[in-house]
């Protein structure tokens, strides 16, 4: 398992789109905290950028090397090896590969410029998405054996988590504005990581306070340590049930 995860590894960090999403992130990085007078906003202008391109590249790039590794799969899976083992290690190898990478690119700026709770948090919560979404993408490419269709439905599920799950939210509130639907809320945001983290961060910058009266019922449950650890349980579950069910797959299915 260690040598398919340094294979998968090594091969994915002298990727050139790799290389470039990296220098990217860095490039961007110190050029929000360099824009801006304050630290701070300097760091919320990144969380937007994160929250977009992270999930992005890491579901496009991660979908892509699963179909282009058809060959070198098959010819793990006519070894002595676990099927389980084949996947897992891959798994593994892209999620640490996406993560050091992001760890480069946005993690050292960040430290640099915002060495703290918050700027910890950002870096935790942009290594948990690269995560889930390198997970969601592996679910989505053995479930789909044409190469073409699995990029589109990795691009769609992208779209969703980015943008439609918030207009979906917005035109629920909109229609049910006369119940209180402050409570289930919290409930529907477990429902989407780059939300879940988007919130996370922004009510440990103090920026619920611009969030109205919702605001003010998130910061009650998500600012106190339950709400956190609630948090990090459901980021972790966004990792283990596509890793389950995309394992579960890939052992039943005919290569």
């Amino acid at each position: 398992m260690k040598k398919i995860i340094k294979y998968v590894m090594t091969d994915i960090l002298r990727n050139r789109i790799v290389l470039l999403y990296t220098a990217s992130l860095f490039i961007i990085s110190f050029s929000m905290f360099s824009l801006e007078d304050n630290n701070s906003k300097g760091l919320l202008s990144l969380l937007n950028i994160i929250l977009i391109f992270v999930p992005l590249v890491s579901i496009i790039f991660s979908t892509i090397y699963v179909y282009n590794s058809a060959e070198f799969i098959e010819l793990l899976v006519s070894q002595p090896l676990k099927r389980k083992t084949i996947w897992l290690s891959l798994f593994t190898g892209l999620a640490s590969s996406l993560s050091l990478s992001f760890i480069i690119g946005a993690g050292i700026p960040v430290i640099i410029y915002q060495a703290n709770t918050i700027g910890f948090m950002m870096i935790g919560m942009g290594i948990l998405l690269s995560i889930i979404f390198v997970a969601i993408a592996m679910l989505a490419a053995v479930k789909t054996r044409d190469k073409a269709k699995g990029i589109g439905v990795a691009i769609l599920l992208w779209l969703y988590f980015s943008l439609l799950f918030d207009g979906l939210i917005l035109f629920l509130l909109f229609q049910f504005a006369d119940y209180p639907l402050e409570k289930p809320m919290i409930v529907v945001t477990a429902l989407n990581p780059v939300d879940l983290g988007r919130i996370m961060i922004l009510l440990h910058m103090d920026v619920s306070a611009m969030m109205g009266y919702t605001g003010a019922i998130f910061k009650d449950f998500f600012g106190t340590y339950t709400g956190m650890i609630f948090s990090f349980g459901i980021m972790l579950l966004w990792i283990a049930v596509p890793v389950w069910f995309s394992t579960r797959k890939f052992n039943r299915k005919d290569l």
